[in-house]
């Protein structure tokens, strides 16, 4: 794990211990760099995580603020950042594993020609994964990929990273995603794998990847409980 990345997990439990309580300032670089022997970039990449996260805010000549952060008993993602759940939970240093509950090939429906911009005997991947966090479950999610992007597949990928799979043997990279959230009412496939009650809500993401040439290599849907998972994105203006 990157430096920056072990520096962002200490900060972000100290955090949500209260080490560093809500509306005061983050120790500044100098302090923290002394503290965690390392450069001041890689400091200032740790500190990017936490504001990407919602957790803090930094403005220059002000310090970095701790920000009263009213989701901090969920857990809370990005909703602009799109680099895949296990590459989050391995940050975050939280167990990840996955259960397999389809994996087909097959020919794409028109929905879903139209949202992988591919035609109708272009194969695609059928994918539908429950993600476990720390032994829990946590996400549903319903992938479709193109088989003439992703080929190789294999169940294997599926259970660790099919993005690292894409980074690092595919040499894929990700130019952007469009990402739509709502809520949902549970469905039947919900309750059986999230333990979702009849009438507990749902939140849905679906997602369109993009890779730098502009074509779509995935569309999916991840079916999260609304008491286990949100979103955030952090807006803050300059003036």
């Amino acid at each position: 794990m990157p430096k920056y990345e072990e520096i962002a997990n200490v900060l972000r439990e100290r955090i949500r211990s209260k080490e560093y309580p809500p509306n005061s300032l983050l120790p500044n670089q100098v302090c923290l760099v002394e503290e965690f022997g390392a450069s001041r970039m890689t400091i200032k990449k740790a500190i990017n995580i936490l504001a990407m996260e919602g957790l803090v805010y930094s403005q220059r000549g002000s310090g970095t603020k701790i920000l009263d952060h009213p989701f901090i008993e969920k857990d809370t993602s990005p909703a602009n950042e799109y680099e895949g759940l296990s590459h989050q939970m391995k940050r975050r240093q939280r167990l990840l594993t996955s259960q397999i509950i389809q994996f087909d090939v097959e020919f794409p429906a028109p929905f879903i020609q139209e949202k992988l911009m591919i035609g109708a005997e272009q194969p695609v991947y059928n994918i539908h994964r429950l993600r476990i966090l720390e032994n829990e479950p946590y996400i549903l999610e319903h992938t479709f990929m193109p088989v003439h992007l992703v080929p190789g597949l294999k169940k294997e990928h599926l259970l660790t990273s099919i993005y690292d799979y894409l980074h690092q043997e595919l040499n894929l990279h990700f130019a952007g995603a469009y990402r739509a959230i709502s809520a949902d009412k549970s469905t039947t496939f919900d309750q059986e794998y999230l333990n979702c009650a009849k009438t507990d809500p749902v939140l849905e993401v679906q997602q369109v990847v993009y890779l730098k040439d502009g074509q779509p290599i995935e569309f999916s849907t991840s079916r999260n409980r609304y008491d286990v998972r949100n979103y955030s994105l952090l807006d803050v203006r300059s003036n």
